[in-house]
């Protein structure tokens, strides 16, 4: 991880660091994470990472003991099936609400990210996909004035990436197979068709289940 710079703000940025070395692998399934070595590899104090600490567990992705390290989150088979049931429930809920809202600003905006996408492919750079592909969920879960509903959908997409890191070998094919679902979900969000907009965003969250479970078993 990089050394954060001094006109950073600390925790906000120390959380972003060590959020995402834990969402791209770079901590084993269940590391330790000792403050003090964590500080030092930051370059900031242990007041800032507390705090940063302190979100990354409310965001399950560690689990903090009194008077014990804090350790990366696993992920088991059932566990990544559980976030990947909420995410389809909140998220083909949302898209229901935000269709006919959707402006045109939003949708390039959804263009612009899923651009990125395939540049990201392009040169195998399977991380940046990764944020982009959050990225892409949660502009969609911006346009519901509903916070609440945002921030479950943001934590459910950081769980759900982590889990299949840990669990999959095979991010490059599924990857592909996201940004085209991507493409389709914009294409039905343009016709302002709540029904279309709904069944493509199901499909391609059944998709991810789909290809997570086959892969597992291979």
């Amino acid at each position: 991880m990089k050394k954060i710079e001094p006109n950073e703000t600390l925790s906000d940025k120390a959380y972003k660091a060590v959020k995402r070395a834990i969402v791209h692998g770079k901590f084993a399934d269940n590391e330790r994470l000792p403050e003090a070595k964590l500080a030092e590899m930051l370059g900031v104090s242990r007041t800032p990472l507390r705090e940063a600490l302190g979100r990354l567990a409310d965001e399950g992705l560690i689990i903090q003991k009194r008077g014990a390290p804090a350790r990366v989150s696993t992920f088991s088979k059932e566990k990544a099936l559980e976030y990947m049931e909420l995410r389809t429930l909140l998220e083909v809920y949302n898209i229901e609400k935000v269709t006919t809202v959707m402006s045109d600003q939003i949708i390039e905006q959804l263009k612009e990210n899923v651009a990125k996408q395939e540049a990201a492919l392009d040169i195998n750079n399977y991380e940046e996909f990764l944020d982009l592909d959050r990225e892409f969920h949660l502009i969609l879960a911006s346009v519901n004035p509903n916070r609440e509903l945002e921030h479950f959908i943001y934590r459910l997409n950081t769980g759900t990436s982590r889990a299949f890191l840990i669990l999959s070998k095979t991010l490059p094919q599924s990857a592909v197979d996201a940004y085209n679902e991507h493409v389709d979900i914009i294409e039905a969000l343009e016709t302002r068709d709540i029904l279309l907009a709904r069944k493509q965003m199901f499909t391609h969250l059944s998709n991810i289940i789909e290809r997570f479970l086959l892969y597992i078993e291979q």
